[in-house]
């Protein structure tokens, strides 16, 4: 698994460092088509792949984060035309049970994977973007990497048991340390210089938004009864189970950089 854990990241972080770099309509692009398949594997045990509902919510999730590069206002128009046609399209196949069911995971599904998936692109594009993207997703990684070998070196007591069995109170304690450090240092590196209480305050922050992030979906796989997401990504499972954290983190520092930086 740790083998398979390390190729993973060999192969895609160079990939993901290079789009990044690039910005522009070739991150865009590539930021909506994991959107997409993140929001396919949301759905797919409720409904299945190929479900219209699947494909439906795949197709406004990847369009909501795609669209996110010509402005956040076309965000929140496809979130507005969302609501509508997912209704509609239930009714292709009407179920009083389960119809509202059906429409809340729906548009649970493309708010949590559209909605915040599209911060990917937003934050890319305000003033320093790219430094941005890189702190963000940087910092994530190295709150993912510590909780992991802190948790399996000392982690005794579990976090969230019902939730994440696996998670422990020594790997979140690992995780928050690795995490501010590498958001002060990514300030610095980067050349940012982000105000020193501003870097506190979002240093201290970030890793609370990965945690939560990890722990919302590992909530939702309990409730499908699923390990992983998929097994699209070997040692990681799904896009999902990769992307969980990076939703919270990248829509906590857009937030930051429209609400505190600008």
């Amino acid at each position: 698994m740790l083998a398979q854990r390390v190729a993973s990241a060999v192969i895609g972080v160079p990939v993901i460092f290079v789009l990044v770099l690039a910005g522009g309509n070739w991150y865009a692009a590539a930021a909506a088509a994991v959107i997409a398949v993140a929001a396919l594997e949301f759905q797919h045990a409720h409904f299945g792949w190929t479900h219209p509902m699947s494909l439906l919510a795949a197709g406004f999730s990847g369009a909501m984060a795609g669209a996110a590069h010509a402005g956040g206002e076309w965000v929140l128009w496809l979130a507005l035309v969302a609501v509508p046609t997912t209704l509609a399209a239930l009714l292709i196949r009407f179920d009083a049970n389960t119809y509202l069911r059906d429409w809340l995971w729906t548009a649970g599904c493309i708010a949590y994977t559209g909605l915040l998936g599209s911060t990917l692109v937003l934050l890319r594009d305000v003033p320093n973007g790219r430094d941005w993207v890189y702190l963000a997703l940087f910092s994530t990684f190295a709150v993912d990497t510590s909780a992991y070998f802190t948790g399996r070196a000392v982690g005794r007591h579990k976090l969230a048991p019902r939730i994440s069995p696996k998670k422990t109170v020594e790997g979140f304690a690992g995780g928050y340390a690795g995490g501010i450090a590498a958001a002060v240092l990514l300030n610095w590196a980067l050349g940012l210089r982000i105000e020193p209480w501003h870097i506190a305050v979002l240093a201290a922050l970030l890793p609370a938004a990965a945690t939560l992030g990890d722990l919302a979906e590992s909530a939702i796989k309990r409730s499908m009864h699923i390990k992983d997401a998929s097994d699209l990504i070997p040692g990681h499972g799904g896009v999902l189970d990769r992307f969980d954290s990076l939703l919270f983190t990248f829509t906590l520092t857009w937030l930051f950089t429209q609400w505190v930086i600008a």
